[in-house]
């Protein structure tokens, strides 16, 4: 699966929980830390991999290590609008 496609299961999953302002905010805050919540990412693998796909943590902690990824990934969670169709 593309990193996109995780990105946007992410933002889904925290629209989902209406915290996506709060991870956009703490994200923001954050800025160069984000690389040591990368490498937290990476070593929480095994405890993560009943939750979510290591596909999926790894795809997360890629996106913390770029700056640039973070910053594609704050503006999407920013600017997310759910699709008007009913998801279950």
């Amino acid at each position: 699966m593309k990193i996109q496609e995780n990105r946007e299961k992410w933002i889904q999953a925290l629209y989902k929980l209406r915290l996506q302002n709060l991870a956009a905010a703490f994200l923001e805050a954050l800025g160069p830390v984000n690389l040591v919540g990368a490498q937290l990412v990476y070593l929480s693998q095994p405890i993560l991999s009943p939750l979510i796909s290591q596909e999926q943590s790894q795809d997360l902690a890629r996106i913390l290590e770029d700056p640039s990824e973070t910053e594609i990934f704050i503006k999407a969670l920013r600017d997310y609008e759910p699709s008007t169709l009913w998801e279950g």
